[in-house]
């Protein structure tokens, strides 16, 4: 298995992508202007109590209140029940009662520290809990919660006891927890013991900090998408790193040197003129990503649907046609399809209620062993799903967690055209292709000026947001660049023309 993680960085976006064997497994993309809110700790206030739905709304000092669910303070480890063995002799029983109501607990302006599990999604603000957790390499710290476990994805027995016995020594403050992730199988005693004096100085700054700041204030941010993704991918059974910005590199480089220096190695600087995902052909796996048809290798797709309250997943055979029984061609079909539902819901990003619409089968075994297959295909998953088996009319239905908005979510916006019954791209999206395209078109051609076509509301966003990198590409190659609205151009498309005012007639359209 060759898997490969790449690291572009350019001044509007950062993009990474997992590769495996060569296709796109996992895609994860950062802006400047999408401050991720989730794993930072707060010191906040209560700003008022709402009986009614058992929850409060907290002051974090943002634009949007968050919201503290009853159930994110007294049930203290809901997050990790699905992922941890836990040892209930261990287990130091919640102090709250099974009826305990939130006026019980909060009262308006009482400040409380609280940690962000959700990022803001549409015109909902972050979903906070008061159970804080500290995520490492290897570990995670529960400073307000007696209790221990190991990740249910660790089988090997000896494996545990080994883990355990390492665990059992570290000296936790009173009342604290410890979980072992699943990136801690056989990791040695001294990563351990590196990870744990990490997370305890992390701890001690946050307690600081808390005593120190007035609420409400931020107490603790969480790493950024790189460091992040390399804390949480990057492991021996990746080939490499590769990254290409320089800065970026060094900074990587000083990181993987405190949190495991035995993959220092793998970390590779990338200083070829064509872009990097550009290189390893990814532009257009992340292009079909925007696609609600995704094609099977049998000749059969799925249709992916996103609304407001669920996600929607049909399967068809397309032109895919089993020699003999129409029973065996559905079955293949749905076999391919579930392991490929299984990849978008990782590259997308897709959270809450998913319903796939298999092809029917009449066959018990049949539908059992599409169930086993997708179970076992949302093992690498890192987000927490619940699975139940497929149905008599070959329905199944999924949650998977949602912690933040999806790719398209992200990426896109309500389409201008049909008044929101679709999505088209976002305008920052559009003029973050736009400038690739022209980066692109510069070094294929000797001819230094050029026409760019693109709508109004396209071009204004560079000539005001993107200004300074639409100078810089002028300095670099030495060309002049002419932005050429027209208000009857599509607003994802961008048409590229040598020469001014598409005097040439040699041109190539970016779409």
């Amino acid at each position: 298995m060759e898997r490969k993680i790449i690291i572009s960085v350019e001044r509007q976006e950062k993009r990474i992508a997992i590769i495996d064997n060569g296709s796109l497994e996992q895609y994860f993309c950062e802006r400047p202007d999408h401050t991720r809110l989730m794993g930072n700790i707060y010191k906040a206030k209560v700003e008022s109590v709402v009986s009614g739905i058992q929850a409060a709304f907290i002051n974090l000092g943002l634009k949007k209140n968050g919201f503290l669910y009853i159930t994110d303070i007294t049930k203290p480890l809901a997050d990790y029940k699905e992922i941890i063995e836990e040892e209930a002799e261990e287990l130091e029983p919640t102090r709250f009662k099974e009826d305990v109501s939130i006026q019980d607990v909060l009262r308006p302006n009482q400040e409380v520290l609280v940690q962000v599990v959700k990022d803001n999604i549409s015109t909902k603000g972050p979903r906070l809990t008061t159970n804080i957790s500290l995520p490492g390499r290897y570990l995670v710290l529960m400073p307000y919660q007696k209790c221990f476990g190991i990740s249910k994805r660790i089988h090997n027995q000896e494996e545990r006891e080994r883990l355990r016995s390492i665990i059992k020594d570290f000296r936790l403050p009173r009342g604290a927890g410890l979980i072992v992730r699943t990136f801690a199988e056989d990791a040695s005693k001294k990563e351990l013991i590196r990870d744990f004096k990490y997370l305890m100085h992390l701890l001690k700054r946050i307690n600081h900090n808390s005593k120190r700041q007035s609420s409400p204030a931020l107490i603790h941010q969480e790493y950024d998408l790189i460091s992040r993704v390399i804390r949480d991918y990057f492991s021996e059974d990746v080939e490499t790193l590769i990254v290409d910005d320089k800065k970026e590199f060094v900074r990587i480089s000083h990181f993987l040197k405190f949190l495991t220096p035995d993959l220092k190695s793998k970390l590779s600087f990338y200083a070829g003129k064509k872009p990097l995902f550009e290189e390893y052909n990814l532009e257009d796996s992340i292009e079909r990503m925007h696609k609600r048809n995704v094609k099977l290798k049998s000749g059969g797709y799925i249709i992916i649907e996103p609304t407001e309250s669920l996600i929607s997943i049909d399967v068809n055979t397309g032109r895919f046609v089993k020699k003999g029984s129409l029973e065996e061609t559905a079955f293949i079909t749905n076999k391919e399809a579930a392991v490929e539902i299984s990849r978008q819901l990782k590259l997308r990003d897709l959270g809450g209620i998913i319903i796939i619409d298999f092809i029917d089968m009449p066959q018990r075994h049949q539908r059992q062993k599409i169930f086993r297959l997708l179970l076992e295909a949302l093992r690498s998953d890192r987000a927490k799903t619940k699975v139940l088996p497929v149905s008599d009319l070959g329905v199944l239905e999924m949650t998977r967690q949602r912690v933040g908005k999806s790719l398209e979510s992200a990426s896109s916006q309500t389409c201008c055209y049909c008044g929101g019954k679709g999505l088209v791209k976002s305008i920052s999206t559009i003029a973050i292709e736009a400038l690739r395209g022209i980066k692109k078109f510069l070094r294929k051609t000797e001819n230094k000026e050029l026409s760019v076509f693109l709508h109004p509301k396209v071009a204004s966003y560079i000539f005001n947001q993107q200004r300074q990198e639409f100078t810089f590409l002028e300095e670099e190659y030495g060309a002049k660049i002419n932005i050429e609205p027209d208000a009857n151009q599509h607003l994802e498309d961008i048409r590229i023309t040598k020469g001014f005012n598409g005097a040439q007639k040699d041109n190539r359209d970016f779409a």
